[in-house]
This record gives structure tokens, sequence and C-alpha cells, in this order.
């Protein structure tokens, strides 16, 4: 039997401080493979390979489609592809966004429950919002070891509260008692081979960039009556333990949580277009005013001014509702972050 020689390491904000941690104290010998996904812009270009090579004694650097893994090595996501890891190689996935990501933690996390649950240890750190708790749940089904960061320690503690909320995982510790706990779990000998979850293969399917159908989503769950905040098509709930996701047949993925942020900032956009249409239409009725007034026409001018009163009127009606959605949103994110 081997070791659990691969580490599946996601974070979001607050992450590049936290990886850079870890490469300073992780051992020159560590003996697992460590794969690593944190969220970056797809149109920027990153040096987090060159900033956790100096860091510490394990090199690193970005995947390339096919390379194979290396133990002590940290094996970066790329910007804009899912870091997917198939028995020893990892693969680039073109697959839709997930958590409204690419790369996403939660296709990494689910490639290595199906290909090498008993091999692995996943990790979730510091970051915002809800990603790599699916994955870790299914990884954790799967017979993976689960670890999840201190949400108190964390620089930003959604991720792991999250997390926290899914599954109950093996191991809850500080960013600073991490890099012992993993070089321990690292050189215990595998787990035994556990049942996948029959959804995780379909998913990291999608995750490669393969297409579904409506007949295939029937099965992963029920149909929902929100619309996809991406593409504006079907959605399907998914169900896992605590947590419920909605995907849909295109492959755009989201937590309850995310689903709430794209469909308040769908609502957000929708108002602005609104309240741009009627400026534009108020302006273009006093314009309209002026010119009957100065061809002495009074009652289209009245018409036209009645009108443009009429256009202020719903005017206000979209500006108050704007302000209110952002008084709701401002006090859900307080309300969040007191919790």
């Amino acid at each position: 039997m081997t070791n659990r020689d691969i580490l599946a390491i996601g974070t979001s904000a607050g992450g590049v401080e936290a990886l850079t941690f870890l490469a300073r104290h992780m051992p020159a010998d560590f003996p697992a493979a460590i794969l690593v996904t944190i969220h970056l812009p797809s149109n920027s270009q990153s040096v987090l390979d060159e900033i956790l090579t100096r860091c510490g004694p394990l090199p690193a650097s970005f995947v390339k489609n096919g390379d194979r893994l290396r133990k002590g090595h940290f094996h970066l996501a790329p910007p804009d592809r899912h870091l997917l890891v198939e028995g020893e190689a990892m693969l680039l996935g073109s697959g839709p966004r997930e958590s409204n990501s690419r790369p996403a933690i939660d296709p990494m996390l689910r490639s290595a429950a199906l290909c090498c649950a008993p091999r692995t240890v996943g990790v979730v750190l510091t970051g915002t919002m809800s990603d790599g708790a699916s994955g870790l749940w299914a990884l954790h089904q799967s017979g993976g070891v689960s670890v999840v960061q201190d949400p108190r320690d964390a620089a930003f503690s959604d991720m792991p509260a999250n997390a926290l909320n899914r599954l109950k995982p093996d191991h809850v510790v500080t960013l600073a008692a991490m890099p012992k706990l993993l070089a321990s779990l690292a050189g215990q000998r595998a787990g035994e081979i556990m049942p996948v979850p029959g959804n995780i293969k379909f998913e990291v399917e999608i995750a490669k960039g393969r297409s579904s159908s409506i007949p295939e989503m029937d099965l992963l769950g029920h149909r929902s009556p929100l619309a996809c905040p991406d593409c504006h098509g079907v959605m399907w709930e998914i169900e896992e333990g605590e947590l419920v996701r909605y995907r849909c047949h295109v492959g755009h993925t989201y937590t309850a949580e995310m689903m709430a942020l794209a469909l308040d900032e769908n609502l957000r956009r929708g108002l602005g277009s609104a309240s741009r249409a009627l400026e534009e239409r108020r302006a273009l009725a006093r314009k309209l005013e002026e010119q009957a007034t100065r061809n002495d026409r009074s009652m289209l001018a009245a018409s036209w001014s009645q009108r443009a009163k009429e256009f202020e009127q719903e005017l206000k009606v979209i500006r108050d509702a704007i302000r209110r959605l952002d008084d709701i949103v401002t006090r859900e994110a307080i309300r969040t972050a007191a919790e």
C-alpha cells in the first residue's frame, strides 16, 4: 500500500499568505504531491509559482495538461482552468465556472475523490463564500482525509466555516499547526477503498468540458424554479448532506449562498437597466416638451410634460428599490461577519 501521497489544498481570499506560510514550513522531503487551487482572475498573469518556490524548500509550478504528479512539489491550478487529478496525471478542465470561479476548488477535490480518495488529504483554507465545501464532502464520503482551517484562525472565515457546516472533518486546526499535521498525514498508509457517490464521476466529466443532457441532470437532482444567473437556463437542486447546490445543464454551479448573491446581482443589474431606460425616456419627454412649447403647441407640450412626470415617478420607485436592495445586502454582510 502507498502512503497518502496526494495533498489537495483549496483557498481563496487570504490564500496567498496562507500558502506562503505552508511553503516556508513544509519539510524538504515531504512525501506527497501538493495540488493547489486558489481563485485567480482569468485574464491576468500570476507569479504565485515564483513566490512559493522562493519561500521554502519545495518547488512550485503551474500545471500543464497531462503533467505527472511529483512528490514534494506544489502543482498550481492555472488561471481559467479547473485542476483535476486522474491517476498519476493532472488534467486541465475547460468546464463551466463553479461558484463563479474557474479554477474552482470543488472540481479538484471531486476528481481526487473519484480517482484516489484513499491516497488523498483534502484541505480547505481561508476564503470567502463556500467553494470547497462540496468537494471536501465528496472526498470525505469517499474515504479521503478532510482538514479544515479553524475559522477563528482564518483571515477570511467563510470557506472554513461553510465546510464545517457541511461535514464533520477529520481535523480542524490553526494554520500554525497545519505543516506538522500534513506531514504526519502524508506519512500514513493510504486508507481503505470506499464507494464513491454516483454523481461524482458525472460532475468531474462536466468540469473536464463534457456537455450534459437534461435526462442526465434529472438523475442528479430535481428541477428548481430558479434560473441560472449565467445562462438563464433551467437549474437542478442537488442535495449533499446538509449542503444544497444548484447546477444548470450547461454546468454552471452555485451553492445556495452564491445563488442568493448572484440573484441579488442580477436584480441589481435589472433595476439599473430599468433606471437608465426611464432616465432616457424622461430626458426625451422633456426635450419634446420644450420643442412643442417653442412651436406654440401647448396641448402637445402639456402631454409630454405629463409623461415626463410619470417617468419621474416610476424612476423614483426604481431608485428606492435599488436603495432597499443595497440596504438588505449590507445588513446581510454585517450579520454574516458577526456570525
